[in-house]
């Protein structure tokens, strides 16, 4: 490669590092003279890579958004950084539909990287262990995700068609406050325009989604995380379950997360350290039971069941087996 087309190569990784850089710093840089750097610029242009002018006394060019993606430019360690990214949300499920864009975006990047450093991440990825199976969910499309997320941004009201787990098919109109990603999948909550209530969505069954004219203003209160924590914790199922466990807020969490169980918490008397064990309640919602006597086994601290009398026998069958292999010689 010759001397000049390294520089522009390297003035247009310096214009995608961001910002707006002054002739005199970009000359400095590529050790050229002013002119020299104009004429890069015009060489860059003619390759349809979208540079501006910027007028002032603080002017110079800086890198616009164009028609499609110019030649990316990537140290090293953003290379890796990139690829390792890939691997964690292709892992995570956390992708959209294309299912090859991950897989083809990891290939180009792997392709251009210097041997060194493509030893490097092989070595490491090699090297490397997940305690979890890679995510093996349905994944939203991405001009719905594009769409859903538009409309966050501005406010503006978004209608969607959803197909809900039983099946059933309707068109609704929400305002959606956030998109949430949460254990390997992606949902978006807001309110439903039609009930008035709010609800909680998976995206990768909103098969069509257009934003529509008018705005809304965002509720006061839980940010777009807790309130789709919230909607798991108390959603309709089988099961109503509600107890009392005499422990501290981290350790009862550590079990029972804000996604599973709604946890009513007191404020500590005065003197009373956050962290002391108190009588807390619980209450959560679940199609089966079965999972449950040996989680509050695994508490380890005092528990009251209030309801359903169900989960009291799961528990006392849960006891005698545990007793009865406890005894044995």
């Amino acid at each position: 490669m010759s001397r000049p087309t390294a520089r522009v190569l390297t003035l247009l990784e310096l214009l995608q590092s961001g910002g707006t850089r002054t002739v005199a710093e970009l000359a400095d840089r590529l050790g050229v003279e002013g002119r020299t750097v104009r004429r890069y610029v015009d060489q860059l242009i003619d390759l349809d890579v979208p540079v501006e002018s910027v007028r002032g006394r603080y002017g110079g060019y800086r890198l616009a958004p164009g028609y499609r993606l110019p030649p990316l430019m990537l140290s090293d360690d953003e290379a890796l950084a990139v690829l390792l990214g890939l691997v964690a949300g292709r892992r995570a499920g956390l992708t959209t539909a294309q299912h090859t864009a991950n897989e083809t975006a990891s290939a180009k990047i792997r392709r251009v990287l210097p041997r060194h450093i493509a030893r490097r991440l092989d070595t490491l990825l090699e090297s490397l262990a997940f305690t979890e199976q890679p995510g093996e969910f349905d994944t939203p499309d991405t001009g719905v995700l594009l769409t859903v997320a538009d409309a966050v941004r501005h406010r503006r009201p978004v209608s969607i068609r959803y197909t809900d787990r039983d099946g059933r098919r309707t068109e609704r109109t929400l305002h959606a406050y956030g998109i949430v990603a949460h254990a390997g999948r992606w949902y978006v909550t807001g309110k439903d325009a039609r009930i008035g209530e709010d609800r909680t969505f998976r995206l990768d069954r909103i098969a069509d989604a257009r934003t529509l004219p008018g705005s809304f203003e965002a509720p006061v209160g839980p940010g777009p995380a807790q309130r789709v924590l919230s909607a798991f914790a108390t959603a309709e199922y089988r099961h109503e379950v509600a107890l009392r466990i005499h422990g501290t807020v981290e350790h009862i969490r550590a079990h029972l997360p804000a996604g599973i169980a709604h946890l009513e918490e007191h404020e500590p008397g005065a003197g009373q350290d956050q962290a002391t064990e108190r009588w807390l309640r619980v209450e959560l919602r679940a199609e089966r039971l079965d999972w449950l006597p040996p989680v509050l086994a695994a508490l380890d601290r005092p528990f009251v069941i209030e309801r359903p009398d169900e989960l009291r026998d799961l528990v006392t069958a849960l006891a005698d087996r545990l007793g009865s292999c406890a005894r044995r010689a």
